[in-house]
């Protein structure tokens, strides 16, 4: 197995700062070395279980202690799960990412209720991904052996930036919980949010922090801000999209093969954005009017956009694609 180049934050901000034509030819050419540019995963988010937390994280409308609008739903049946896993592998979804509203996965009925979700989905040859918040090893395991293929853990901003968005948890937290999803060895799905405030070294240092884990994440999403009234980032400006497309673009470049995810605030980006974003190196989506409770593109919608940019769904349980290492970027 190759070694996976490290980078400093200085040559993190040297690609991110390159002339904007300069970092897209670079990031497609690296894209296009590494993977098969015109595949593109397409992934469901479900929300299992929504409201009612009792975190503070800025950014979400789930957390108990801010007025928005988000109606508090108890976890799901298994047979309902079982239900949006056939609709969505139906509409073109391989992998299906339930997510919970909790602080921290409890040993008790509900988090037996999600081994045996679970296990339906992934009986039905999809990917199971499940985002529940923090993790014991014990717990990771059980995961791992009702057949969960991955697990995200967003570290969110740098951990500068995280103090100024979360006090009710830290930074070692969420690397830890990391730490455990490897020890069951289950894949790593990890990225962050930005339009929160931060500055471009908060971006790299984001960055930096993903790279430094060993193994890198097999799958990084990149969220814009999506700004929810009540909650305290509600007044946050839209990210730009050229922005968006830079923050892929240095993704992809110093982590090759691991899956781009283009993720939260694609309902801001028309068609040429998304676009952009493909070309810089995105290769995989979240599909499904909803992410867990914000607004998303269609299903139908995405199909139109792959037809019209010549993308194709990638299969479940692919392998990162092509047998190149990662040791000359």
């Amino acid at each position: 197995m190759s070694q996976e180049k490290k980078h400093t934050k200085g040559e993190l901000l040297s690609i991110y700062n390159l002339p904007f034509l300069d970092l897209l030819y670079k990031a497609a050419s690296v894209h296009r070395e590494f993977n098969d540019a015109n595949e593109v995963q397409v992934s469901s988010l479900l929300s299992i279980k929504t409201g009612g937390c009792s975190e503070d994280c800025g950014y979400c409308p789930q957390a108990a202690r801010y007025h928005t609008d988000i109606e508090v739903h108890k976890l799901m049946t298994v047979s309902q799960v079982s239900e949006a896993a056939d609709k969505a592998k139906a509409s073109g979804a391989s992998r299906l990412c339930m997510g919970a509203a909790w602080r921290e996965v409890r040993d008790n009925s509900d988090f037996d209720r999600v081994l045996e979700m679970v296990k339906v989905v992934n009986a039905k040859g999809m990917e199971v991904c499940a985002t529940l918040g923090m993790l014991t090893e014990p717990q990771a395991q059980k995961l791992a052996d009702a057949g969960l293929y991955a697990y995200n853990h967003n570290i969110d901003s740098s951990e500068e930036q995280y103090k100024k968005i979360i006090t009710t948890r830290n930074y070692d937290d969420r690397l830890n919980t990391i730490k455990n999803v490897r020890k069951a060895k289950v894949t790593v799905c990890s990225g962050g949010i930005i339009g929160m405030g931060e500055s471009i070294e908060d971006r790299m240092g984001m960055l930096m922090t993903l790279i430094n884990l060993t193994p890198q994440p097999e799958s990084v999403p990149i969220n814009a801000l999506v700004a929810v009234a009540g909650t305290p980032l509600e007044n946050q400006p839209l990210v730009p999209i050229w922005d968006m497309v830079r923050m892929i673009a240095t993704t992809r470049i110093v982590m090759p093969k691991t899956v781009v995810r283009l993720s939260a605030g694609r309902t801001h980006m028309n068609l040429e954005g998304q676009a952009l974003c493909f070309m810089a190196g995105a290769n995989s989506i979240f599909a499904g009017d909803k992410l867990l409770t914000t607004p998303n593109p269609e299903f139908s919608a995405d199909m139109e956009m792959f037809s019209i940019l010549g993308l194709k769904p990638r299969e479940a349980f692919k392998k990162s694609t092509k047998n190149k290492t990662a040791e000359l970027i």
